[in-house]
């Protein structure tokens, strides 16, 4: 009896050894790197005040100009941003759908037709919806989208009037003065949902997906000619010729592609180098809570691994990530939470850490590539930083980061804050053409 006692007593005074040393290490490493009073996770080490609203980041304000600057365009700003992606911290794409009026917010006006107590706007909130406003507005699981911009009049909306199908591909400088816009592609198009470079890809060639039209383009470095288009334009489907409704793509060193197909599609297509089907895997699962391993519902998004060749997909409807091997062999997975997480697509950064946009918490997450979690930041809003619908994100070489917005539109810059602690920040891109 005696001798328990003691292995308890001992055991006790271990742990809380274990504890107080531990805690003294953890102030005194945290005192190393500027705090003074104990712990700290800011993401600036030995910063006073302050609450990392926009954590290891500072926005870039009014980036890119409005498009209302524009001589002669004054009455038109930007629709559903789309995509976002950086060649260089000079030279960065955004796709949106279309552009929309430039109106001022409304003033706060009671909705008694409603239920009493309740008014509109909200103070704080986003008081226009531009996934919404802009055609086509139809997006999402289930919907027509051989229909496209119809069904957005038949909902009531206007062309011209309540949106202008104008600036679908805008190239930004640095500083955000609008550089290059491929309005001669803007006929062709009907809900451009992904553009990217290969970072492998000396030529430089740009990739955009068409989600309503099922197609993937490929476009010179300067966009003045298309290279190709792979799919059949305006017809969905399932098979080495068709796609059903594509999301996003990324590459391997070698030249391969796999395709997320897509919001209608439930597979992940591989290419050659040169866009020739080689193989797909994937069946429709059952939403939201499906567990079956390669089984989808809304194949959003997706992030290859260079060094393991790994591959990444976004199981949006289902909340969760899946892990493949490059020829289609289950691998592992985890989810990003239950609802309001709604994980629109992620990044693979150059230092190998996987970061997601989740548009139910307006949050970009960090997690390692066996799933940990790490860290988050990003606050809900339309003001400069705020993020609503964050549905793409790039980082350029000077470690800038960008994202798209469809429900805010249009997209920002954050920059880097001085001192922040590199742990906090996406990885930088790396050559003249990388994510």
């Amino acid at each position: 009896m005696r001798r328990r006692l003691s292995i308890v007593v001992v055991s006790l005074v271990g742990l809380a050894t274990v504890y107080l040393f531990g805690n003294q290490w953890a102030i005194l490493t945290a005192r190393q790197n500027g705090a003074t009073s104990g712990p700290r996770f800011a993401a600036v080490p030995g910063e006073k005040g302050g609450q990392d609203i926009f954590g290891p980041y500072e926005v870039v304000a009014d980036w890119p100009k409005d498009l209302s600057t524009i001589p002669g365009h004054e009455a038109w700003t930007f629709g559903a941003g789309q995509s976002v992606f950086a060649e260089s911290p000079d030279r960065i794409f955004v796709l949106e759908r279309g552009e929309l009026p430039k109106i001022q917010p409304p003033r706060t006006r009671k909705l008694a037709d409603l239920g009493p107590s309740i008014a509109f706007p909200i103070g704080r909130l986003p008081w226009r919806d531009a996934t919404t406003a802009s055609p086509p507005g139809n997006g999402g699981t289930g919907q027509l989208a051989e229909e496209g911009i119809q069904a957005w009049e038949r909902a009531g909306n206007k062309m011209g009037v309540d949106a202008r199908w104008e600036h679908c591909i805008l190239v930004f400088d640095g500083a955000g003065k609008l550089i290059e816009d491929w309005r001669q592609w803007d006929s062709m198009l009907q809900r451009p949902h992904f553009v990217a470079i290969s970072p492998y890809d000396p030529e430089k060639r740009v990739w955009i997906i068409d989600d309503h039209k099922h197609v993937i383009h490929q476009f010179t470095h300067d966009g003045k000619t298309k290279l190709k288009t792979i799919g059949t334009y305006g017809e969905p489907g399932a098979d080495d010729k068709h796609f059903n409704r594509p999301t996003y793509l990324d590459w391997l060193p070698d030249g391969t592609i796999f395709v997320a197909d897509g919001y209608n599609g439930t597979r992940v297509v591989k290419l050659d180098k040169d866009g020739k089907f080689l193989t797909a895997w994937g069946e429709k699962g059952t939403a939201p809570n499906e567990k079956r391993p390669g089984y989808f519902n809304n194949v959003h998004g997706m992030a290859v691994d260079p060094q393991t060749r790994r591959v990444f997909v976004n199981d949006r409807g289902n909340h969760r990530v899946q892990i493949f091997d490059e020829r289609g062999k289950y691998l592992n997975e985890w989810t990003f939470g239950p609802p309001p997480s709604d994980v629109h697509m992620f990044i693979i950064d150059s230092n190998r850490f996987l970061w997601a946009a989740d548009r139910g918490t307006n949050k970009i997450l960090k997690y390692d590539l066996d799933g940990n979690f790490l860290y988050s930041w990003g606050t809900w809003g339309d003001f400069h930083g705020g993020m609503w619908g964050v549905h793409g994100m790039s980082v350029d070489q000077a470690g800038n980061f960008y994202v798209a917005e469809v429900d805010n539109g249009g997209a920002q810059k954050y920059r880097p804050r001085p001192g922040a602690n590199p742990a906090f920040l996406i990885g930088k891109a790396k050559g003249a053409a990388s994510r």
